[in-house]
C-alpha cells in the first residue's frame, strides 16, 4: 500500500496509463490482479461435492443468515456510521455508503483461507451474493444514497445494470471459470494425489502474489489523490474501521452463541463462524471503485472514499484473521470437544489404560459437548 501510494504520487502519468486499457468502467490492470488472486482459491473448491451440500438443511440455514447479515444489517450499519461520522462531508459519505452496499466477493476468499474457514460454503455464499449484486446494487444505491441517505438530486446516482453485471462477471466469473476448468482438467488428466500434493502447493501462492499486485495497483491508481486529501481521508477511516469490526464481530459472535446452544446439530462450527464473519465484514471494494469512477469520475471524492476501502479493509481484516485463529483455541467449539475427547481416549488406550478407567473421562467430554 505504501509503495503504491509513492508510485502514484511521484511517477508521472500513472493513472492515465492504467486507464489506457479499459473494458467499460473496469481498469484492465486491476482486473488482471483480481483474476490472478481468485484463480487458485476457486481451483481449490471441491465442486464435485457441492450437489451433496445443497441437499443439507445446514446450507440453507447459513444462506439465510448470510442474506440477512449482508443485505439487511450491513447496508444499514454502514449508512448509520457514515452519517454519524461524516455529516458535513456529503460526497465522501456517498462513497462510503456505496462501499457498504457492495457485498463481498473476491477478498473474502483470501481471509477465509487464512483463517481456515470452510472453502465450499464460502464459495457458495460468495456466488449467491455476487448474483444478488447484479440485481440489487443499482436500486440499493438509489435507495440508500438518494432517498434514505438524503442525497436527493445533488448526489443523483444513475448506475447502469450492465456496468455492475460486467464488473461482477470480470471479478468473479472469469476466475470461477478458470478455477473449474483447471480443477477438472487436471483431475481428469492426472490424479487426485498429484493434484493435491504436487500441483496445489505450487499453484496456491499465486493467490497471495495476485493480492499484493492488486493492492499495489489500486494505491498507485489513487496515490496522488490520497496524499492531497489527507484530512477527509482520515475522516473516512473512522466509519470503515468501525463497520468492519462491528460486522465481523456480530457474525462471529452470533455463530459462536448458536454453536453453544445447538452444539449437537453440527450446523454451527468454527469454520462456519469464519465464513459468516468474513462474508458479513468484507466488501466488494473493486465493484464500489469501478461504479463510483463510472458514475462520479475518477477524480471525485466518492471514488476516493471507495479507494480508501481496501486501505482500511486489508489491515483490519488481516488482523481479524489472527483474532479468529486465536479464538479458535480460546473458545470451546462443539466439534473440537469431540475431537479432544477422541484424542484423549486414543492416548489413554496407547498407555494401556483400561476401558473402565477411561469411562469417566469419556462421559465428561460427551456431556460437555452435548
Amino acid at each position: 500500500m505504501v509503495v503504491g501510494v509513492i508510485i502514484g504520487e511521484f511517477v508521472p502519468n500513472v493513472q492515465p496509463a492504467f486507464d489506457t486499457v479499459r473494458f467499460k468502467s473496469v481498469s484492465v490492470p486491476i482486473a488482471i490482479g483480481l483474476i490472478v488472486m481468485m484463480w487458485p482459491i476457486l481451483t481449490k473448491v471441491q465442486y464435485e461435492s457441492l450437489p451433496r451440500l445443497f441437499t443439507t438443511r445446514k446450507l440453507y440455514v447459513h444462506i439465510l443468515l448470510s442474506l440477512v447479515l449482508n443485505w439487511i444489517v450491513g447496508p444499514f450499519v454502514m449508512l448509520a456510521l457514515a452519517w454519524a461520522t461524516l455529516p458535513d462531508l456529503p460526497t465522501y459519505r456517498a462513497g462510503v455508503i456505496m462501499v457498504g452496499l457492495a457485498r463481498c466477493i473476491a477478498m473474502v476468499m483470501i481471509w477465509n483461507q487464512l483463517a481456515q474457514g470452510d472453502a465450499q460454503y464460502c464459495a457458495i455464499l460468495v456466488v449467491i451474493n455476487s448474483v444478488l449484486q447484479i440485481v440489487l446494487y443499482s436500486p440499493y444505491s438509489l435507495l440508500f444514497v438518494n432517498i434514505i441517505g438524503g442525497g436527493g438530486s445533488s448526489t443523483e446516482i444513475r448506475v447502469d445494470y450492465g456496468d455492475v453485471a460486467i464488473s461482477v462477471l470480470i471479478y468473479l466469473g472469469i476466475p470461477l471459470a478458470l478455477g473449474i476448468i483447471t480443477r477438472f482438467s487436471l483431475l481428469f488428466l492426472t490424479s487426485h494425489t498429484f493434484f493435491h500434493t504436487r500441483f496445489l502447493p505450487f499453484f496456491s501462492p499465486l493467490a497471495l502474489l495476485g493480492l499484493l499486485y492488486t493492492i499495489l495497483v489500486l494505491f498507485a491508481y489513487q496515490g496522488h489523490h490520497i496524499l492531497h486529501n489527507l484530512g477527509p481521508v482520515f475522516r473516512v477511516f473512522v466509519p470503515m474501521v468501525l463497520y468492519f469490526c462491528v460486522m465481523w464481530t456480530a457474525g462471529f459472535a452470533l455463530v459462536w452463541r448458536l454453536s453453544r446452544r445447538y452444539s449437537a446439530s453440527g450446523t454451527w462450527r468454527y469454520d462456519m463462524a469464519v465464513v459468516q464473519a468474513f462474508t458479513a465484514g468484507s466488501n466488494n471494494f473493486e465493484l464500489a471503485i469501478a461504479v463510483t469512477i463510472a458514475v462520479y469520475g475518477v477524480g471525485s471524492d466518492q471514488a476516493l472514499a471507495a479507494t480508501i476501502g481496501p486501505l482500511v479493509e486489508v489491515p483490519v481484516l488481516l488482523a481479524l484473521t489472527w483474532v479468529a485463529l486465536f479464538l479458535r483455541t480460546r473458545l470451546r467449539w462443539p466439534n473440537e470437544d469431540i475431537e479432544e475427547a477422541s484424542a484423549e481416549v486414543k492416548e489413554d488406550g496407547e498407555r494401556g489404560v483400561t476401558v473402565k478407567e477411561m469411562m469417566p473421562a469419556v462421559c465428561e467430554h460427551t456431556c460437555r459437548s452435548l
